[in-house]
């Protein structure tokens, strides 16, 4: 689980990156000023969760591997591809129903969170 989540949360990272410099290159003059900013939030969220799955790998490779910890990175995963991945889709085509979307991403982050929350809080105990 480790070494997987280690794998997610450098290669979500890597694809952070690339899609903002994507952005910033190529989409600036292409798209209106608000999807600019839809789709620098896109990659916010998605560079700051990436950060999240490395820290998770971390925990689990101090405290030991957990069903709640493994959720969590999932949830983080889930939450990328909802949350940033629809505002993507939306700054790029201008397709309003994508947005609709975007909050059941932003579940999974706070779902994710509460999972490595739950793991901190219930790990001194054990």
């Amino acid at each position: 689980m480790q070494r997987r989540l280690l794998a997610w949360g450098a290669l979500l990272a890597m694809l952070s990156v690339a899609i903002g410099a994507f952005g910033a290159h190529l989409l600036e003059d292409r798209i209106s000023e608000h999807y600019m900013e839809v789709y620098e939030t896109g990659v916010h969220y998605h560079m700051v969760h990436a950060l999240g799955i490395l820290l998770i790998a971390i925990v689990a490779g101090v405290w030991g591997e957990s069903r709640r910890l493994l959720w969590s990175g999932r949830l983080l995963i889930a939450g990328i591809i909802l949350f940033s991945g629809s505002l993507y889709l939306l700054s790029i085509s201008g397709i309003k129903v994508l947005g609709a979307i975007t909050p059941l991403g932003g579940v999974c982050f706070i779902a994710g969170w509460i999972c490595l929350a739950l793991e901190a809080l219930s790990h001194g105990k054990s």
